[in-house]
């Protein structure tokens, strides 16, 4: 059994036009966006905003107490992976991340072995 159905289509939007309101053509000049060049593929990428330096891993643990617990992070530390500043030679890297649940704050670190070749 075959059906025919007989669709009406509208106009479309481009032939639909308001009394009294022309659309005005777009400028040339938004069409003409220039490739970037070679100045800006030689740029060094931004450095470090300093409010990122300040980070749970670079904190030193009080001596008198090693498992107390660390000062509030900012929000602007949270949700991001950071790697501890150490100097060379190295063992052991460190790899934290800070996350809130509703009031509380939980800092995730992972040790990880340096592999020396």
């Amino acid at each position: 059994m075959v059906l025919k159905m007989r669709i009406k289509f509208l106009p479309s939007q481009d032939q639909m036009t308001v009394v009294g309101f022309n659309i005005p053509n777009s400028p040339e000049s938004s069409y003409s966006n220039a490739y970037p060049g070679n100045d800006d593929e030689g740029r060094d990428p931004p450095s470090l905003p300093p409010h990122l330096n300040h980070t749970l891993l670079n904190h030193p643990n009080p001596i008198d107490d090693p498992c107390g617990s660390l000062p509030q992070p900012r929000n602007v530390n949270l949700n991001h992976l950071y790697i501890e500043n150490r100097e060379n030679p190295r063992s052991v890297v460190a790899l934290g991340v800070t996350h809130r649940f509703r009031s509380k704050y939980v800092t995730v670190v992972l040790y990880k072995p340096v592999n020396r070749q």
